[in-house]
């Protein structure tokens, strides 16, 4: 008996070839893999917590993340994340919500530093990050949603985009109506291009 392949024959009706012409495996990431092997991803994380008193009250975390005027890069969101902590002594009322808007005014703020998500990389982020305890105003909200109390997570694979002298803005909120620990997280995650 020759040894010949029956099925896949070059003068046969469906020639396949079955080797592999790939000259590389056809392996496939989401973008920010990438990003975060060449140095080019970048975090920060804001959290805010506060005992409230026996009338209840509100806590707020809020980030800006800038892309200044000739910056050379643009910003693109891999990832939002954060939550909300709560401990009570009482059944009360609880509310809680997150909103994502383009520019705004972030009060009293405070510096954050990027780090870049390939760790030990000397490579800084170009963005400006910003967070604080009170809410982001003005700008252009987008999306808000109302959340539970504990953890969230939104994957943008690059779909939000911001390009120079354009900033995001996340706000996180809660708020109690009786004595209670109440915290809130903000964080997000992007590459530059």
């Amino acid at each position: 008996m020759p040894n010949q392949i029956v099925f896949d024959q070059s003068n046969g009706k469906f020639f396949g070839k079955l080797a592999n012409t790939y000259a590389a495996p056809g392996i496939v990431a989401p973008p920010d893999y990438d990003a975060a092997a060449e140095a080019r991803e970048f975090a920060v994380s804001f959290v805010t917590s506060s005992t409230l008193g026996l009338l209840g009250g509100s806590v707020t975390a809020a980030v800006q993340i800038a892309n200044p005027a000739g910056s050379g890069r643009t910003l693109y969101v891999s990832r939002i994340a954060g939550g909300v902590g709560i401990a009570l002594n009482l059944l009360s009322s609880f509310s809680d919500s997150v909103a994502l808007a383009r520019g705004g005014t972030i009060a009293s703020p405070a510096a954050l530093t990027p780090v870049n998500t390939r760790l030990g990389s000397g490579a800084a982020s170009v963005m400006t990050a910003r967070s604080s305890a009170s809410a982001i105003s003005g700008g252009t909200n987008f999306f808000a949603c109302p959340i539970n109390a504990g953890m969230f997570s939104a994957d943008y694979g690059g779909a939000l985009v911001v390009p120079p002298n354009q900033s995001l803005s996340m706000t996180v909120s809660a708020s109690l109506s009786v004595a209670g620990i109440l915290s809130c997280f903000a964080n997000a995650l992007w590459w530059e291009g």
